[in-house]
């Protein structure tokens, strides 16, 4: 070969070699570390050990991720939650077991397409007796077209979340990252542009939460609401104890429930409600007693009127 053509060679080596990491990256060295290479490997993901200095350890919240994630944009993953499950257990913050979150695909959609608006994450965390919801999109996309007529190719991910109090839907911070990656293969160049849009997002949104959830006091909304809700449709006892039960397991909304009368089919309870009547109707239909389905006949200012209906 001409000396000219071994140099081209050489060059375009180099150039393969330099954008692939490959000269600057320890293969032995796993964990990301936030900076500026954007061709770094990230295989797993190890917090800054300061990350949560200074919050108070007495008041911390019960987290839970909710985040609708699509590889190559359309395939289904879960790598942004795992890694803020990872980060919230390793700084002994208290989460939600996302495992259990995911074991059921069918519930998942559903779950999904509820926390789409702050009220609808409110009431998914609230299901699963989290304090904050951790919602919004992660999605990872390759360029149409190949880099220099070489394998390679560009991967951009786009992460945006946004945690909002369970009790009063309130959004308590959020964050966006968009970052771009060059690699040969698409499932490892999806992989590391999300796991690193998605580091950068929670460095920066997960200690904000904890620090705003603290600022607000760390207490549940007020019970400011008196309600009478009467409920018919009750015809056997199961079913008044399903509904009891319900309302006084739900201490995060509810405190004080009483159980007034219950004659021919009808119960009558009175409660004390951090939501106001329009919404604690909507959560007893979205969060219906075991067994049954709860159907709306009315709502005023401290009073609800529901039916049972057989689940």
């Amino acid at each position: 070969m001409k000396k000219g053509g071994w140099m081209a060679a050489f060059a375009a080596a180099g150039l393969i070699g330099l954008l692939m990491g490959c000269g600057t990256t320890n293969p032995a060295t796993t964990a990301y570390v936030p900076q500026d290479d954007p061709t770094l490997y990230v295989a797993s993901y190890a917090p800054a050990a300061d990350l949560f200095a200074g919050v108070n350890r007495g008041n911390l919240p019960r987290m839970m991720m909710i985040i609708d994630e699509k590889a190559l944009g359309t395939i289904p993953t879960s790598e942004v939650e795992s890694m803020g499950q990872q980060i919230l257990t390793e700084n002994h913050i208290p989460v939600v077991d996302q495992d259990m979150v995911r074991a059921d695909q069918a519930r998942r959609k559903q779950l999904l397409k509820m926390a789409g608006d702050d009220r609808g994450a409110a009431s998914v965390g609230l299901q699963f007796g989290a304090d904050v919801t951790v919602v919004g999109e992660a999605v990872v996309k390759p360029s149409a077209r190949r880099i220099a007529e070489s394998n390679l190719r560009n991967y951009q991910a786009v992460v945006t979340l946004r945690s909002i109090r369970t009790d009063n839907a309130a959004v308590l911070a959020s964050a966006s990252e968009t970052i771009s990656i060059i690699a040969l293969e698409d499932v490892t160049g999806s992989s590391k542009a999300l796991k690193k849009a998605a580091a950068k997002v929670m460095e920066d949104l997960l200690p904000k939460t904890v620090r705003a959830w603290q600022k607000a006091g760390g207490q549940p909304a007020k019970f400011e609401h008196r309600i009478m809700l009467t409920v018919g449709g009750t015809d056997q006892i199961w079913k008044v104890k399903a509904l009891r039960d319900r309302l006084r397991e739900d201490t995060r909304s509810l405190q004080n429930v009483t159980q007034r009368t219950y004659m021919a089919g009808v119960v009558v309870f009175e409660m004390d409600s951090a939501l106001p009547a329009e919404e604690l109707a909507e959560e007893l239909v979205i969060r219906a007693p075991e067994g049954l389905k709860m159907q709306v006949l009315s709502v005023e200012t401290g009073n609800i009127d529901m039916k049972a209906l057989d689940g």
